[in-house]
């Protein structure tokens, strides 16, 4: 009966006293315990619990154990729960353990359980265990001891934080047996468990991932085929065992080299720049290069186009950490530097992580730093381009950009970003530091301490904090190791930041200079997530560990650059313990601080126990094999040194050696560190209390193994080292890391697997892609299972909880989608689904890293005499061990092959690539606890011996060596058949190669073989009686590596390291049969790697034969040696060397090009030798190379014996000599071809109707006609593979032909006689012809006057069309991805396709809202299609945007060019561009068959049997030809003057003629436009290659070459894809589109038809023609010039020309009227593209009819304009001035106008004064002259630059007219109103009235009109302004009218500039108050006084009258009244 029983023997540490009581649950069954009454510390409970149970206990069932605390009246109240998984009781049966409960919020308290679990199945199956196993626990230490020192010390009560060293504490919990593969308890508070989802039953039974690898070998019959991994070819084979891991085989860490880098940034304009009449300059800043602009006058919307290139050469790590800075400068000259408008910052990084390295037309918003409140600055458009060596960037094409520019839609902003960035606080908090090395020397402070009597630390460390371009530093700590700063570094920046990393450095203060400790970067993309769960970046507080030189201190330290971060640290230098938040800002707050400087703060101390618990770790290893070392060091001893941090490092490690300070790491206090000792039991203390670390080996002398190598002779005694560590226990990053890591290891072996499966053609690759999948898919579950069971440990920080939930969302998706994906595998998708699966490895890897560091890498160095000589670093996480497998570091408890390497700038380069030695090491690191396994992956049968001192009781003590007593002896065969591709490493441009075999203490080496680069040595190498130590069965499944090193023999010095590889030896024991399958082996490719750099492959196998009783009589016997020529060498075996089968080799010899000096001396008479396995042949001899550098004869053969298979057939070699006097041979050049494989011949298929399937090797070379190994042959869309039909197939070309190339698609079917019609119908035609209103409702022009095109037109009309197709590609594949992420999206949630319509259109809607970018890319093209116009039909040709040759294979249809090399190859990481090799060229070509051959081939019609498969091929006699080049233009010139411009001009070389364009260059100009072409005579071969050089004009000293492109004119002339002239689209007699060849299409057809045996054309009624059983239809009418019609078969013959890839068997595409464009290249910068030019090349052979005049390519002359602009009236100005005596609101105004430049002709009108209203009346005229160019729509000016400048410069701008308004001023500066720009090609149509004139009208997108096109317009505009608050306001409306006139125009009908004659305007009708005052004083006043206060002043005087009235009265009353009275 199956029972789980649970004893619960006590609850421990509980607080308080009172009555406890505990419930037991499983499987939903509680049990109650009895209540422990009145207890206090302890509640003994002793009960046990059994549950019987039916169904056999799962490994992810819990039991949950409650403590409550027990009342009689209230309810109980809980404790603390404790939650287990029952994994490992369902494995083993028997469970002890003791573990912390965990409260309500999922935190860990002290009080802890101890349980003891048992669990009986029926079978027994879960091992049997019996009561003694577990209690005598003498060695056990991580059992009982370590709780009762808990327990001892529980009663004090620890301050927070400081638990003593190794209680227990933690949540670790502690088992008793700790077994392997076991998951540790899993403890699940809260955590939703996930017991569930794995009873769905879908999941299959997860195999453990190295028990599928050894049973995979057992059962590769009975388990799916997927899964089996196959020996891979290039990596050493699959581990089988456990106990070795893979070596690591290329050497070279590949940062820190400097490399060449270009950056090209153009500015093209600014818009909506914040200010008023600004005078902008844009300054760009990169490091610390700045360039500026020129400075564009009182404008917000300045165009530049100005074009800058900056040079570095610097590590790839320094130049994308440096920061491109953009910022527009406002009136800076001179003498002031300027304002600041706004700046845009963004790592180089981030450009170079785009697409094609580049962004392209985009807007930088700008912000300004000092204010972070306001919004943005403006924009700038701009290009910017990162090229490093060999990126060749692909530039859009550029042609007129008339695409209206939508700003927020085209951000200067990587995908993914928000357009509306916030500003946000970055805060950098800097805690302390520990372990810093010494920075000063020692005298000094012996000096000190004689002064002082003080010993102080020597050093004074700060930390500097690096972040976008700004840097903060706290403040410096005085001499101390350990800095305490507590300070915080305040950034603000934009967020999301476009800069992705932050520098952390520990800077060393000092008076006279500063140097760094050591570097961190932190990577922001890895401490946040961008998603819709994301996380704003975080970090800590955590410890960054950070590495760099060694740690002694010396005044020139030649590793410096590695503490700047360059390069791979080679020491620990300190820990910082640091943390990173980030908070979003509210810009609207009032206090916040406006400015964006750095700011630093102090911050509060930060507890001990934030950043974890400090446990104890201990590390082993064990040095089983030291071989390899390098011959400088042999001589003396050697000792190996481990360290981690700063433990284990003897000679400059922890400045006080102190132990108390090593045991009291972080801040326990001495007195409790020895009570823990004391109260601990007493043979603890003796076991742990002085266990001294041993780091380093003893002393011991090498031995030699052979001239280059020694070896450590530790035979049967294998040293060890142990260290004790304490660190924070952060394992759990290192652990999900782990996990990650092998997750991604095992695809990526797995994908390397599936590539050579396709590559090596064996069957069912995608079963194996499949399998992989599946294993991806059940790691990705395991994980999320497996992370899931966070223990609450003591310092997680925010980063850690964010990134597990992030990780977990990650690999559960990347799981999902495998497991979709995999349902998608077919035979058909395989490549595409790879591509796909390669970016999880990609996601995989980035999630692995962990950018929170716990423990230090481990360094091992050798040593001899004191010095550190080389080390190997190994990362902690990979030798850290876990109870549970996933999780355990990827070399913890394996052997592995280490190599070791020279520091620093030491290790590049060929001293870096030789092994300085190579140790077979085994590492175990782990908590001290788990110490016990730490031997276990040893290889067994060893004794281990303790140090001495330690007696031998104890068990625990590791030990100091091992000795293995078991021994076996082997013999080793290496089979070294032969080597291809290898470096060239003499001046020969060949080697001498030599290969050397090493397995473990032996080496042998093969002969040498001269002079050649594809050595079959063809040599089995004996090792005898190998000794290897350990158990044989474990040794057979897991050998140790054997290391192949190439060398080039040299007659002098010592042999010059090539490359080398890894192999692991197949194994037979003696017991086993040798046979198949496993034996004979199998002959394997390997990969040889020269550092990084691959250089070569070595065929080879590999088999380790165990020696038994019998000696050696027992193995397989050997041959002797066959071949009496080369001695006593033993060639490879029968069985293993490949069988060989008999080839004819035909070699076509054409000529010999471009051969250079050879010491000094001409090559005279050459002569090629061709060399395949031993056979070859030699050509004739060229007589005279300068006269005729061809060959007599052109076709000899040699047979020879190749292996059967294709993949094994040794490399075929050219070699050039050259035949001087007295019968010396000299060496020119060799080249190798390595692969036969393109050359084989396949017979066509006769039989076969369908002849796309019929693969006929066209004269020597394989052509399918899908394109299937043909270099892509469908140039346009419109070429496509067509499947022959039985019957005649029509296809009929209408003149009317469509424009767009889009829908000249032909589809035919395959066996029907359909005639497919290629015109439109009818109806679209007609719609074509009709007036097509545009979206504003303007009328287009009719079809284009014929007499206006030129070939411009039709240029501009095919650039348009291309970008079109391209457009149309990015929709295409858009929309195929949409669809496919339905169909995932479908298959997930199992739609049935039909729905899927109905859906996808839904989904559409959605994703439209979203409007996510591959919408916007679709949407892009079909709005393109739409808006555009109907065009006008013009002629187009193809616009190349590339070289023509790559287009059509290098023209190698027939005839191939191999390169010649000579010389030593260079040693670049990147392969040196092997150009400055070679010495020439060989023109010919192979073709291989099988013999016999069939005889049908052999009787065919006209065979020549002197010409083999190389029938009609033409003669190669010399032929003159003329050759017509055109140079079109070129774009994006590298700057050749100091001014940033260039004053290009073109100069072209053929053989010995040479034409230089001087006079004609093009001044400062980086875009200039040649159209020029250039006739030269020609003779081939001698002269065949053109070069085409771009020169820089200089007044002064010799002209720059900017780049230059060559042309090989010879293939062009002779290839079938007839490149001599390109085939236009039409034919016609006469204007732009006049046919060029001297051949009509008649001729050339009926040419082609003769040379492909085919029948001629057969010109039918009806417009048909017919070839080859094709029928083709098209028109039969031309205009000739006077317009009459005439008959013609022309058009017909064209048509089948440009069909002409659809002619079965012969045909292919002929070249069409082109343009290409090529890059230009500087010898001098070789790899980065100088600018591109675009051109083409015609050649007529002059035996021929002479071509007509070339067409007439000059660039168009810019037509003459005249813009007369009236400015009739103005309204609404807003009023600026005060008046002057009455102080009311007044403008005095006038209105400004320019339309090229403020500087060349701005234009005023008068004055109108005293506007009240802001109205004006001017009636005044601006006349504009200007030269357009209507194809471009820019306006072309020429003026001088400056006074100095020689000549005038030729700019383009777009036709803008600028109007402003303005406020005169007598005494100030006149007063800037507002401005309104209106492009003459699109502006908004004027308002009616002035009412009806708005903002709106520039604001919206409103119908537009443009000035070209009406000629004439009338009405009123907006002026605007920006208020400080940014906002567009409206400052006035001006009543204008445009009209413009052509200058011929103009001159009839004269206009006077302002109110002049003739036809002047009338005077305006201004109000009287527009006078000046003081002109007329009385008026004004009559104005200003009268006109304003008339009622005040008619008031005024009637009271002033009232007032004397009553005056009078009163003055006279008095006398009058005295009168009266008197009675006077």
């Amino acid at each position: 009966m199956m029972a789980l029983m649970v004893h619960l023997k006590t609850v421990g540490h509980l607080r308080g006293k009172g009555d406890r009581i505990a419930k037991v649950t499983f499987r939903g069954l509680p049990f109650y315990s009895r209540v422990a009454e009145n207890c206090e510390e302890e509640a003994n409970f002793n009960e046990t619990f059994r549950w019987p149970i039916a169904s056999r206990l799962d490994g992810n069932e819990m039991l949950e154990i409650q403590v409550y605390n027990y009342s009689k009246v209230f309810s109980n109240r809980l404790v603390g729960t404790f939650c287990m998984v029952l994994q490992k009781v369902a494995e083993e049966g028997h469970l002890e353990l003791t573990d912390t409960l965990i409260d309500d919020n999922n935190t860990s308290i002290k009080t802890s359980v101890t349980i003891e679990i048992r669990y009986q199945s029926m079978d027994g199956a879960v091992g049997v265990w019996s009561d003694g196993e577990f209690l005598d626990v003498p060695d056990d230490r991580d059992g009982m001891f370590a709780f009762e020192t808990d327990s001892l010390l529980s009663g004090q009560s620890h301050g927070p934080g400081t638990s003593p060293g190794r209680s227990l504490q933690g949540s670790i919990p502690t088992f008793r047996k700790a077994g392997k593969g076991v998951f540790s308890a899993m403890k699940l508070g809260k955590i939703k468990s996930y017991k569930d989802d794995h009873k769905k039953g879908d999941e299959p039974a997860v195999l453990d991932m190295e028990d599928l690898d050894r049973k995979a070998m057992r059962l590769a019959g009975a388990l799916d085929p997927d899964t089996i991994s196959l020996a891979s070819v290039t990596a050493v084979t699959t581990n089988v065992s456990n106990k070795r891991s893979k070596p690591d085989i290329k050497m070279e860490p590949s940062s820190g080299r400097p490399v060449d880098y270009q950056i090209n940034i153009t500015v093209i304009e600014a818009r909506q720049l914040i200010g008023l009449n600004m005078d902008p300059v844009v300054c760009v800043e990169i490091g610390d290069d700045k360039k500026y602009t020129s400075m564009k006058e009182s404008t917000n919307c300045p165009y530049y186009n100005e074009y800058f290139v900056f040079d570095f050469h610097v590590p790839p790590d320094v130049m994308f950490d440096k920061i491109i800075k953009l910022s527009v400068i406002h009136s800076k000259n001179l003498l002031r530097s300027g304002t600041l408008v706004g700046t845009f910052k963004m790592d180089v990084g981030t450009v170079y992580s785009q697409p094609e390295h580049q962004f392209y037309h985009k807007w930088a918003s700008l912000s300004d730093p000092d204010d972070i409140t306001a919004g943005c600055k403006g924009y700038i458009k701009c290009d910017i381009a990162v090229v490093g060596k060999g990126d060749n960037i692909k530039t859009p094409h550029k042609a007129n950009e008339t695409d209206e520019d939508d700003i927020e839609g085209n951000l200067l902003l990587p995908e993914g970003i928000p357009a509306e960035r916030q500003w946000a606080r970055f805060y950098v908090k800097i805690y302390r530091a520990e372990g810093l090395p010494k920075m000063n020397t020692s005298i000094m402070a012996n000096v000190k301490k004689a002064f002082i009597g003080e010993n102080r630390d020597l050093v004074d460390p700060y930390v500097q904090v690096q972040f976008a371009g700004q840097k903060g530093k706290t403040s410096v700590q005085k001499s101390s190791y350990e800095p305490i700063w507590n300070e915080m570094v305040i950034f603000t920046e934009l967020f999301p930041p476009l800069c992705k990393r932050l520098k952390v450095q520990i800077r060393d203060s000092d008076k006279v200079n500063d140097v760094a400790i050591g570097t961190h970067f932190i990577d922001l993309r890895k401490i946040s997530n961008d998603g819709d769960k994301g996380f704003l970046p975080t970090m800590g507080p955590a410890w960054v560990n950070m590495y760099g030189s060694t740690r002694q201190y010396t005044l020139m330290d030649e590793h410096q650059d590695l503490n700047e971060g360059l390069g791979e640290g080679v020491s620990f230098r300190a820990r910082l313990l640091v943390s990173i938040a980030v908070e979003i800002l509210d810009t609207t707050s009032p206090e916040i601080i406006s400015s964006t400087e750095v700011q630093v703060e102090t911050v509060s101390n930060i507890s001990e126990s934030a950043t974890g618990k400090i446990e104890e770790f201990f590390l082993f290893g064990s040095f089983l094999e030291a071989t390899m070392i390098d011959r400088k060091i042999g001589d003396k001893t050697i000792t190996f040194e481990i360290t981690i941090g700063n433990y284990g490092n003897q000679i400059d490690g922890v400045s006080k050696p102190s132990s108390a300070k090593k045991k009291k790491k972080d801040g326990e206090n001495e007195e409790e560190e020895s009570e823990l000792i004391q109260n601990s039991s007493e043979d603890e203390a003796d076991e742990d209390g002085d266990l001294v670390s041993v780091s380093s080996t003893p002393l011991m002398k090498p031995v030699i193994t052979d001239r280059n190598y020694f070896h450590l002779p530790y035979f049967e005694k294998k040293p060890c080292v142990y260290i004790k560590s304490w660190w924070q226990d952060q394992r759990r990053r290192l652990y999900n890391s782990n996990m990650m890591d092998k997750i991604a290891d095992k695809l990526e072996e797995g994908l390397n697997d599936v590539q050579e499966v396709i590559k090596t053609e064996k069957a069912f690759p995608e079963r194996r892609l499949r399998g992989v999948l599946e294993e991806l898919n059940i790691g990705c579950s395991r994980f999320v299972m497996l992370a899931n069971k966070d223990v609450n440990q003591a310092g997680r920080t925010k980063l850690d909880r964010e990134r597990l939930k992030s990780c977990m969302r990650e690999m559960d998706s990347v799981g999902q989608q495998a497991k979709q994906i995999r349902t998608q595998v077919k035979k058909n998708t395989i490549k595409d689904k790879l591509k796909l699966v390669q970016n999880f490895l990609q996601r995989l890897r980035f999630l692995a890293d962990e950018p929170q560091h716990s423990i230090p890498d481990v360094f091992v160095w050798m040593m001899s005499n004191n010095k550190r000589i080389a080390y190997a670093r190994i990362p902690s996480k990979d030798i850290l061990y876990s109870i549970v497998d996933e999780e355990t570091g990827r070399d913890c408890g394996k052997v592995k092959a280490v190599f070791f390497k020279l520091p620093g700038k030491k290790g590049f380069g060929p001293a870096g690539w030789t092994v300085q030695a190579k140790l077979e090491l085994y590492l175990w690191l782990g908590l001290n606890k788990q110490r016990k396994d730490f031997l276990s992956g040893l290889p067994n049968g060893f004794e281990e011996i303790k140090a001495d001192k330690m007696g031998s009781g104890l068990q625990s003590v590791p030990p100091v060596s091992l000795i293995y007593n078991m021994k076996q002896v082997f013999q080793l065969r290496a089979h070294m058949y032969q080597a291809r591709s290898l470096f060239a490493a003499d001046s020969s441009g060949l080697s001498d190669p030599f290969a050397r075999v090493f397995f473990s203490s032996h080496s042998q080496v093969t002969e040498v073989l001269s002079e050649t680069l594809c050595p079959t040595w063809d040599q089995l190498l004996v090792f005898d009686d190998v000794e290897l130590f350990g158990e044989a069965s474990e040794l057979r499944d897991d050998p140790p590596i054997i290391v192949v090193e190439i060398y080039d023999q040299d007659t002098v010095g010592k042999a010059e390291f090539i490359g080398r590889t890894f192999a692991k030896p197949t194994i037979k024991m003696c017991d086993e049969h040798y046979g198949p399958p496993r034996f004979p082996p199998q002959l394997e490719y390997y990969q040889i790697y020269r550092g990084n750099c691959i250089a070569g492959e070595l065929l080879a196998a590999f088999e380790l034969l165990q020696i038994g009783q019998g000696g050696r009589a027992d193995l397989p016997p050997l041959e002797g040696p066959t071949d009496s020529e080369r001695g006593p060498i033993l060639p490879v075996p029968l069985g293993i060397r490949p069988v060989l089968s008999r080839y004819r080799i035909e070699v076509l010899f054409w000529g010999l090009r471009d051969l250079k000096r050879i010491n000094l001396a001409q090559v005279d008479r050459p002569r090629v030798d061709i060399e395949c396995a031993g056979r070859g042949v030699q050509s004739a001899l060229i007589q005279n190379y300068k006269k005729n550098p061809n060959f007599s004869t052109l076709v000899k053969w040699f047979e020879v014996d190749l292996p059967e298979n294709e993949l094994l057939h040794p490399p075929l070699n050219i070699r050039v000599v050259d035949c001087r006097a007295f019968g010396r041979y000299i060496l020119v050049g060799s080249h190798a071809v390595s692969s036969l494989r393109r050359f084989i011949y396949s017979a066509p298929d006769k039989t076969s109707n369908n002849w796309a399937t019929a693969a006929k090797l066209m004269n020597g070379y394989m052509v399918l006609t899908n394109g299937g190994s043909q270099p892509r042959s469908s140039p346009s869309l419109s070429s496509r593979t067509f499947s022959r039909p039985a019957g005649d197939v029509l296809v009929n070309m209408d003149t009317e032909a469509s424009i767009r190339k889009m829908d000249t698609v032909v589809k035919l079917d395959a066996m029907s006689d359909a005639v497919v019609k290629v015109d439109m119908t009818e109806e679209e035609s007609d719609k074509k012809k009709k007036k097509k209103k545009k979206k504003g409702g303007v009328e287009e022009e009719d079809e284009t006057d014929e007499s206006v095109l030129d070939w411009w037109s039709k240029y501009f009309a095919s650039i348009e069309t291309m970008k079109e197709t391209l457009r149309a590609q990015d929709a295409a594949q858009a929309e195929a991805e949409e669809r496919e992420d339905l169909e995932i999206a479908a298959e997930a949630a199992d739609i049935k396709p039909d729905d899927l319509l109905l859906k996808g259109s839904k989904m559409r809607e959605k994703s439209k809202e979203k409007k996510s970018s591959k919408d916007k890319k679709k949407g892009q093209a079909a709005d393109g299609a739409e808006k555009r116009p109907v065009k006008a039909k013009v002629d187009e040709l193809m616009v190349y945007n590339k070289e023509l040759e790559s287009e059509y294979g290098n023209f190698e249809d027939w005839l191939h060019t191999f390169n010649l090399y000579r010389g030593k190859a260079g040693d670049d990481d990147e392969h040196a561009l092997d150009d400055d090799r070679i010495v020439g060229r060989f023109k010919g070509s192979l073709c291989m068959y099988k013999l016999p051959l069939s005889e049908e081939i052999t009787k065919e019609a006209g065979f020549d049997p002197n010409m083999g498969m190389f029938q009609s091929i033409p003669h190669n006699d010399p032929i003159n030809v003329l050759v017509r080049i055109f140079v079109v233009r070129a774009t994006d010139l590298h700057p050749a003057d100091i001014n940033g411009k260039a004053d290009p001009y073109v100069v072209i070389k053929l053989g010995k003629s040479e034409v230089k364009d001087k006079e004609n260059y093009i001044s400062k100009q980086l875009n200039p436009v040649f159209g020029k072409s250039f006739d030269i005579e020609a003779t081939f071969p001698m002269e065949s290659m053109l070069t085409v050089s771009v020169y820089d004009w200089d007044l002064v000293g010799t002209d720059d070459l900017i780049g230059e492109t060559k042309i090989d004119l010879e293939n062009r002339f002779y290839s079938k894809y007839r490149a001599t002239c390109g085939i236009s689209s039409n034919y016609s007699l006469h204007g732009y589109n006049v046919w060029r060849d001297p051949m009509k299409p008649s001729q050339i057809l009926a040419k082609l038809c003769k040379e492909s045996k085919i029948d001629g054309p057969q010109y039918g009624p009806g417009g048909k023609v017919k070839v080859a059983s094709r029928i083709f239809m098209g028109p039969t009418e031309i205009d000739d010039e006077n317009g009459l019609k005439k008959q013609t078969e022309e058009h017909l013959a064209l048509t089948v020309l440009n069909h002409w890839e659809e002619i079965p068997r012969l045909g292919c595409k002929l070249v069409p009227e082109h343009v290409e464009t090529r890059p230009l290249l500087n010898p001098d910068k070789p790899g980065i593209e100088q600018g591109r030019i675009e051109m083409w090349v015609d050649m007529f052979p002059m035996d021929m009819p002479a071509p007509g005049p070339a067409i007439d390519i000059s660039p168009r002359k810019p037509k003459s304009f005249e813009l007369r602009v009236v400015i009739w009236n103005t309204d609404d100005v807003i009023l600026e001035d005060d008046a002057f005596m009455t102080g009311e609101k007044m403008s005095d105004i006038y209105v400004r106008g320019w339309l090229k430049g403020q500087q060349e002709d701005k234009q005023d009108t008068d004055v109108h004064y005293h506007s009240l209203t802001g109205e004006g009346n001017f009636n005044w005229r601006f006349v504009y002259p200007f030269d357009y160019l209507m194809a471009e729509e820019k306006i072309v000016i020429s003026k001088k630059e400056s006074m100095f400048s020689w000549d005038e410069t030729e700019y383009k701008i777009p036709p803008r007219l600028t109007m402003q308004v303005w406020d005169a001023d007598h005494f100030s500066a006149d007063d800037f109103l507002g401005a309104i720009e209106l492009d003459l090609n699109r502006f908004p149509r004027g308002a009616k009235t002035a009412k009806q004139c708005s903002l709106d009208m520039i604001r919206n997108e409103l119908p537009t009109i443009s000035i070209f096109k009406q000629k004439r317009v009338k009405g009123w505009w907006p002026f605007v302004a920006r208020d400080e608050n940014d906002e567009m306001e409206l400052t006035g409306k001006v009543e204008a009218e445009l009209h413009l006139v052509t200058a011929e125009e103009a001159e009839k009908s004269p206009v006077g500039l302002g109110r002049n004659e003739p036809d002047p305007l009338e005077k305006p009708n201004r109000p009287d108050t527009s006078l000046m005052w003081f002109l007329g004083p009385l008026k004004s006043i009559r104005y200003f006084i009268w006109h304003n206060y008339r009622w005040l002043i008619l008031k005024a005087l009637g009271l002033i009258l009232l007032l004397l009235m009553l005056g009078l009265f009163l003055y006279s009353f008095p006398g009058y009244l005295v009168k009266k009275m008197l009675g006077a």
